[in-house]
């Protein structure tokens, strides 16, 4: 698959010497704030579903599979608003009041259609922010610099992915391994994300954008987003379907013998290579090439996956852990600059909803797989699965940048 590098996008021949913009360090910090407390969630939520609630693996894939697919749709609908009416903050603070909403739902679940029901708002409100917020990102910030800028924003996120799980096991140690109450804390840093969105985004207002009701994507529009942009869209979902959730990277630890209360140290050991590693990756994106961090990511992906399966222990569990870190870290902030060089400004909103709709997708399309090969085979089946498909994908575009890009 021939990647869709241009060195001579608008801006991208300049020295990066630009400042990062105060709307991004915001936007960062407001994501930092919100992943903290959906990540002291979702640090425990799978355990939660199969210890307390009985709930299978299969059904930890389909719940998780469906939020994010929920979340992926409603992106295409956010975008497509944010550009219709030129302003961005009015999704991204209504989508982040809705994730703050849905905390307090999780710690009064009973049964998979409450946690389904909670998982749902939460994947709403990610949806109605995740557009807007990637194309607010790229509209005040200067093309030579697109790619350290959403390595911060990715980063400033990634930490709040790892303190997230670090807060869960301090507080499964302070409340006696209760989830429920853990559940409940987790709404006070959603909370100051609203505050931080309310307080510290400014929005970038196009005058020019209509206010007339129409079709929510239309064909004509469609048309502008051209093959580089659609070729953006095909890597995306092989690269989702080569990784599903991560939900099974902590139902994997708990398997190897990691006590319940240290559950969440898998995904601090993972966003901590992600965090550490997203900003240099973004920075690498702006000098080189797109494909040579896409084959890295890959390259990782096959190896963490390898590790899970194969790897003894604890030891061989978290060496695949930090490998999948690193293979988000080369491609996730990676992913978001591809797409707003290869859309128009006035599409950007529309197009990183169209992105994400075609990768949420395939994420819960490659999680349902993943959790009935566990139920049926195991966790081991499960994740050769995935380095089997990581590897395809990985040889696919070997092969095709052996062959001539098409201009």
């Amino acid at each position: 698959m021939a990647l869709p590098d241009d060195p001579h996008l608008p801006g991208s021949s300049g020295k990066a010497r630009a400042k990062i913009p105060r709307t991004v360090w915001a936007l960062g910090f407001v994501s930092l704030f919100m992943d903290v407390s959906s990540e002291i969630i979702h640090a425990l939520l799978p355990l939660f579903m199969t210890a307390t609630l009985g709930l299978s693996v299969a059904m930890v894939g389909l719940v998780d599979g469906i939020a994010e697919a929920t979340a992926n749709i409603v992106k295409i609908f956010s975008g497509y608003v944010s550009d219709r009416i030129g302003r961005r903050k009015p999704l991204i603070l209504l989508g982040y009041g809705l994730g703050a909403l849905s905390k307090p739902f999780f710690p009064l679940a009973s049964g998979v259609a409450f946690i389904l029901g909670a998982r749902f708002l939460d994947r709403v409100g990610k949806g109605l922010r995740g557009a807007p917020r990637d194309a607010l990102v790229a509209d005040v910030t200067p093309p030579a610099i697109r790619g350290r800028a959403f390595g911060l924003r990715q980063s400033l996120d990634t930490v709040g992915a790892f303190l997230g799980p670090l807060l869960a096991i301090l507080l499964m140690i302070a409340f006696a391994n209760n989830m429920r109450a853990v559940f409940w804390i987790a709404a006070i840093p959603a909370i100051v994300a609203v505050l931080c969105v309310i307080y510290g985004v400014e929005d970038r207002v196009d005058a020019s954008a209509g206010t007339s009701a129409r079709a929510p994507i239309r064909i004509a529009e469609l048309r502008r987003l051209d093959r580089r942009y659609w070729r953006v869209v095909a890597i995306g979902v092989l690269f989702t379907l080569a990784r599903f959730s991560e939900a099974f990277l902590i139902l994997k630890a708990n398997a190897e013998g990691l006590p319940l209360a240290l559950a969440p140290l898998v995904l601090v050991a993972m966003n901590l290579v992600y965090a550490l590693g997203a900003y240099p990756a973004g920075a690498m994106s702006d000098a080189l090439p797109a494909r040579h961090l896409l084959l890295w990511g890959l390259g990782c992906l096959v190896a963490a996956d390898l590790a899970l399966a194969f790897a003894p222990g604890l030891p061989g569990t978290f060496a695949g852990i930090a490998l999948w870190g690193g293979h988000m870290a080369l491609t996730q902030g990676l992913m978001a600059k591809l797409v707003a060089d290869h859309a128009p400004a006035e599409l950007r909103g529309s197009a990183f909803g169209l992105f994400n709709l075609a990768t949420g997708l395939a994420l819960l399309f490659a999680s349902v797989i993943a959790g009935l090969i566990w139920d049926h085979f195991g966790n081991r089946a499960a994740f050769m699965a995935g380095a089997s498909f990581a590897a395809a994908a990985f040889l696919a575009m070997v092969f095709r940048q052996s062959r001539p890009a098409a201009s």
